[in-house]
């Protein structure tokens, strides 16, 4: 389907699938009961694939580990190969969220990206694990 508007197709929006970033590592988690952890980058950046303009952005992770906790190292280096990446700002919460439950399998996990505002408007965009039914 494409938006006559934008020029953009659906295969825009799902190549940040496709995207070849570095792994996650992980750790083992040295407790069974439930506890949070909460990390969060505060200077995220990407570029809007539209405009080329950069995007600026607060990433929070937020999880219940399961057998896995993820190495901070890791995450790093992983959100540093954003910098220079075209994805659209609801892709990158996306594809955070599939590859740290791919990392690690959480019990739970929310990933939050909130972007400095553009043209007065700031988003907030959060997704969720376990995922919704409807995916």
């Amino acid at each position: 389907m494409k938006n006559t508007k934008t020029g953009y197709t659906t295969l825009h929006a799902q190549s940040a699938g496709k995207i070849k970033l570095p792994p996650i590592e992980a750790w083992p988690n040295q407790y069974r009961r439930d506890y949070t952890i909460k990390i969060v980058h505060p200077e995220f950046t990407s570029v809007c694939p539209k405009t080329g303009l950069p995007d600026f952005g607060n990433i929070v992770i937020e999880y219940v580990p399961d057998k896995l906790c993820l190495e901070l190292k890791s995450i790093k280096y992983y959100f540093l190969q954003y910098r220079n990446l075209g994805i659209f700002m609801e892709n990158s919460v996306n594809r955070i969220l599939d590859d740290v439950v791919k990392a690690i399998r959480p019990k739970t996990c929310a990933v939050t990206g909130e972007f400095t505002a553009r043209g007065g408007i700031r988003s907030v965009i959060t997704a969720f694990y376990p995922y919704s039914k409807k995916q």
